[in-house]
């Protein structure tokens, strides 16, 4: 597994640091090769911001989560075919182009996704034939 945790507000990275470990020696959680420590942590001492007419209250922190699982799959492939529709179309090449963008690099990009995509089924495959959990 990899995980992102974003802190906005009146946050003490001790207590952060604290509850990471926590999480790490009472879960059984396995983390990519990639990650050591398993998670990427950010803290913005400023308080979350509110939109004025909007319906969340004003809070004094706020935590947010961003964790990778195979479940993330169908995703990728959703993705990947708008890719391949957009791709065939030209549509917004330009952009791309006018950015600084080499038009070879849309076909490496897309390999790439299509490789991530390869990955994340075969790990769900080896998840469903009782294989220890892994994280594309």
């Amino acid at each position: 597994m990899a995980c992102c945790l974003l802190y906005h507000g009146d946050v003490v990275a001790k207590d952060v640091n604290a509850a990471i470990a926590t999480i790490k020696t009472t879960w059984s959680i396995q983390f990519v090769d990639w990650c050591p420590t398993g998670f990427n942590v950010g803290i913005n001492y400023q308080p979350p911001s509110v939109v004025p007419s909007g319906d969340l209250a004003r809070v004094p922190q706020a935590a947010c989560m961003l964790s990778n699982t195979t479940g993330i799959v169908q995703t990728w492939a959703r993705l990947n075919h708008k890719l391949d529709l957009t791709y065939a179309k030209h549509a917004f090449n330009h952009w791309h182009v006018d950015e600084g963008m080499e038009q070879g690099e849309f076909t490496e990009a897309r390999e790439d996704m299509a490789d991530l995509e390869k990955d994340c089924e075969e790990v769900a495959a080896d998840d469903a034939e009782g294989e220890d959990e892994h994280e594309c």
